[in-house]
């Protein structure tokens, strides 16, 4: 055990940040599952609390192995990622397990495990742009040599997961343009992207709304865009809109505990998509702000391995993965809030899963990786200054000698 603390390395807040987070996770979890282990598990509410704290446990795991990993090595697996990520894509389209009539997962025969697709194509997309950035820096101002092979896979990418999940490609679209505006894309091109891409997902959005193409999920992004966008006094809230809201009242200042909250019986998916609401009845005010920190000082530090590191890939790879999280964080926290429409987003490494969570593991794993990548350059260029200023104040030493001999 001592071995593998002693061969942790990269930012000691980042990983101080994972422990805070899993440890949130697993009392807000086994809090909020106890109605979902009397449905499924015959009242064994142990079973979520164990389940979860083996994915977080082998998350932490996946966390060490890729920290420990050479970044660029990440490099060459961008595009290999990418390749098999679009078939995969489409295959879940088709034959996907179909889950609140959105096909989103694809099950493993041999394990029998599920995993969403677009966890996968996330990360490899960001792998891959910010390995096009370092590379085309020269170029990048060139609409055809530096903008369309980067945002080419990109919209590809956004396009696959639109029909079973809008919210996640809308924030991974963000997410990619917010990196390129980083990485020195022209702001013209970025802005003509943006404004095609408003108008193509407003026309499209029109047709399957006054034609009904598109079924079931059609009509649910209906239903949630209208509740959200003309909500008032003679409409209803959205149900789970209503109980998080009475989560939060009912958390005040200080909350109620931990394990004592009411609504985790009422409102639907408390230990995912709604598990800030838990967290805030049963923490309050202060607890949510603390986590909102969490989130908030891991994109900072995350900002400060990217300022520090000499070179381009792992500087635009740290940004990106943390900007993706941290955004995918405070989307989660702004549907129960009700700043935006119901969404399926999760809280990352905080919310119930499995490989949702393995894959942002993998991807704090990477960001570490940098960071540790960037000590050790530091180190390395400490030790070369130290080397040098010896060797000068050794020559000045002996050309002082040499003078006095002289005379």
């Amino acid at each position: 055990m001592q071995k593998w603390l002693n061969n942790i390395k990269g930012d000691k807040v980042i990983w101080t940040i994972v422990v805070i987070l899993s440890l949130v996770s697993v009392l807000a979890v086994y809090s909020s599952t106890g109605s979902l282990a009397y449905r499924m598990q015959k009242g064994n509410t142990e079973y979520y609390l164990f389940k979860q704290l083996s994915v977080l446990v082998l998350g932490i795991l996946i966390i060490y192995v890729a920290h420990r990993v050479n970044y660029m090595v990440y490099s060459h697996l961008a595009k290999i990622l990418l390749i098999i990520s679009i078939p995969l894509l489409i295959y879940t389209l088709k034959f996907g397990s179909t889950i609140n009539e959105a096909s989103r997962w694809i099950r493993l025969p041999v394990i029998n495990l599920t995993f969403q697709t677009s966890d996968m194509a996330k990360l490899a997309l960001f792998m891959y742009v910010s390995l096009q950035l370092s590379r085309r820096q020269k170029i990048i101002k060139d609409f055809k040599k530096g903008f369309l092979p980067i945002m080419v896979p990109v919209c590809l990418v956004c396009f696959l997961i639109m029909p079973a999940n809008m919210s996640t490609a809308l924030l991974l679209g963000a997410s990619c343009m917010l990196l390129c505006f980083i990485g020195r894309v022209n702001i013209k091109h970025l802005m003509a992207l943006v404004l095609a891409g408003v108008i193509g997902v407003s026309l499209v959005v029109g047709l399957v709304f006054a034609t009904g193409i598109g079924g079931g999920r059609v009509a649910t992004w209906k239903h949630r865009i209208e509740h959200f966008r003309t909500h008032d006094d003679k409409q209803e809230e959205p149900y789970q809109v209503q109980q998080a809201k009475i989560a939060i009242a009912n958390g005040g200042i200080f909350g109620r505990g931990p394990g004592n909250s009411e609504e985790r019986n009422f409102l639907p998916h408390p230990y995912s998509d709604f598990i800030f609401a838990i967290i805030v009845e049963e923490y309050g005010m202060i607890g949510g702000f603390l986590l909102i920190a969490c989130y908030l000082v891991f994109l900072f530090r995350s900002i400060r391995v990217f300022k520090r590191c000499p070179y381009a890939f792992g500087a635009f790879l740290a940004i990106g993965l943390s900007f993706t999280l941290v955004i995918q964080a405070f989307a989660n926290m702004a549907v129960t809030v009700n700043l935006l429409p119901v969404t399926g987003v999760t809280l990352p490494l905080v919310s119930m899963g499995g490989t949702s969570i393995w894959f942002t593991s993998l991807a704090i794993g990477i960001i570490l990786s940098v960071s540790r990548n960037v000590e050790i350059y530091e180190k390395k260029r400490q030790k070369e200054d130290i080397e040098n200023k010896n060797e000068v104040e050794h020559e000045k030493k002996g050309t002082e000698e040499l003078a006095l001999g002289n005379a």
